[in-house]
């Protein structure tokens, strides 16, 4: 029965994730908000300017949509909507700043890290002081939980800030989020549904298909784009709904293509300040793939293979 009303969640959340966004488009355009592209990105993205932005809002309002429709909303299902709907707004103003400003910097980096780790402290104490988990975090391979102590609350900040930000790195091709967030999500709603955290289990379901629904729109060649609005929102959203099923140590197998997008970036730039050389022809590395010309579809439907891929791993190592 249950898994009937994942499915439900799912395709209800395709539907909304459609509509919401056929309505969003044109509000966008009237409003012009616009993507405005980096002068030292890929040439080729130089024609994408111009395309509508924030599409994001379309996407989290059918994810809470349709998980509270799905089920009987909890306190933790509230508070999971609230942690993706804060990284949400970091993103929506960093966007807005740029579409106002016409220039492709929002906030600065210091500002959005500190809104992000208060985030993800103040979501750090709720687990800590106000669920049964407590500090406990379950550990692949040897299978048993361990206490983090008082270190729970720092571990729970960076990985929602490590994984929000690897979640908007992933946001440079058409497509490539969406699909990659859609597949992610859809995995660890299994694993929630094995651990029996069905409040996490719902609202990944909606996940998954709010961004199979924007990829209708967002697939090349892309009429809007999530923006950091939509991109932060999932990254936050998704990794507080792992975090609530204890299983958040399958992140970096699951969602291996979210840590190789940020760790190239880390690479490149540790590279280039210290020996003056880059490791990739650009970073993140889909835009490697991109400068050696493959076509952009082609790096997009390889990174969404390797998204299932690292889910099915990362599955095996569930089941060891």
């Amino acid at each position: 029965m249950r898994a009937y009303q994942f499915g439900v969640v799912i395709v209800l959340a395709v539907i909304a994730s459609v509509v919401l966004t056929s309505i969003e488009i044109p509000i966008l355009k009237h409003r012009q908000f616009q993507q405005f592209i980096r002068e030292d990105g890929p040439k080729s993205h130089l024609r994408k300017q111009g395309t509508p932005t924030m599409g994001g809002i379309a996407i989290y309002a059918a994810i809470v949509m349709c998980t509270i429709i799905g089920t009987r909303p909890t306190r933790d299902t509230w508070i999971i909507i609230l942690v993706g709907l804060a990284f949400g707004l970091i993103g929506f103003l960093d966007d807005f700043i740029k579409v106002t400003e016409k220039h492709n910097l929002g906030l600065r980096a210091w500002q959005k890290l500190v809104l992000q780790i208060l985030a993800g402290v103040l979501f750090g104490v709720y687990i800590m002081k106000f669920t049964d988990m407590g500090s406990q975090v379950w550990v692949p391979f040897i299978d048993r939980n361990v206490d983090f102590g008082i270190w729970f609350v720092p571990f729970v900040a960076f990985v929602l800030v490590a994984m929000a930000n690897s979640v908007n790195l992933t946001d440079g091709m058409d497509g490539l989020c969406g699909g990659v967030s859609a597949i992610f999500a859809f995995f660890f709603a299994i694993v929630a549904n094995i651990f029996a955290s069905y409040p996490s289990a719902f609202y990944l379901c909606a996940v998954c298909g709010a961004c199979i629904g924007f990829l209708v729109y967002n697939k090349y060649p892309a009429r809007v784009f999530m923006g950091d609005t939509g991109s932060m929102a999932l990254g936050g959203g998704m990794t507080a709904a792992i975090l609530m099923t204890k299983a958040e140590l399958l992140i970096p197998f699951a969602g291996f293509v979210f840590v190789m997008e940020a760790l190239s970036v880390i690479i490149q730039v540790v590279s280039f300040q210290t020996t003056g050389k880059r490791v990739f022809r650009m970073a993140p590395i889909h835009h490697h793939f991109e400068e050696g010309g493959m076509p952009e579809k082609r790096v997009v439907l390889m990174f969404w293979i390797a998204a299932a891929v690292c889910c099915a791993v990362a599955y095996g190592i569930l089941k060891i």
